[in-house]
């Protein structure tokens, strides 16, 4: 199982979405911003990390805000979604396709990785 974390980044209204690159596995679906735990890091210091690496931002990291495991045909994922700021910066598409801020109710235009459907139930559940 790889563990992985994610940023819940909110502003106002909206949450940032980010689309993963063609060329990737799950490619142009969409996700939180995010990646894979190295040996060492705590969760949070691997957010704080993949989000300069992805979308240039320091992260300020808040309260887990669901986790969730899920098995793709290649791989087992222990996705940890964090709710988190960004204390400094405006973020860059330096790895994804894009990156949109979106509304509870636009959640359904989107194709989402399937490892995100529960967590984006849970948003659509709290307001």
């Amino acid at each position: 199982m790889v563990e992985v974390v994610a940023a819940l980044i909110w502003n106002k209204d909206r949450f940032m979405i980010c689309q993963r690159p063609a060329h990737k596995a799950r490619g142009l679906l969409w996700e939180f911003v995010g990646g894979k735990v190295e040996i060492g890091e705590t969760k949070e210091e691997a957010l704080i990390r993949e989000c300069r690496e992805e979308i240039d931002v320091e992260l300020s990291v808040g309260e887990i805000f669901i986790d969730v495991i899920h098995e793709y045909p290649d791989i087992t994922v222990h996705l940890t979604l964090f709710n988190a700021t960004i204390a400094e910066g405006i973020p860059q598409k330096l790895e994804h396709n894009d990156i949109k801020w979106i509304t509870r109710d636009e959640i359904p235009n989107y194709d989402f990785c399937p490892a995100d459907v529960e967590i984006l139930e849970r948003i659509k559940e709290t307001e």
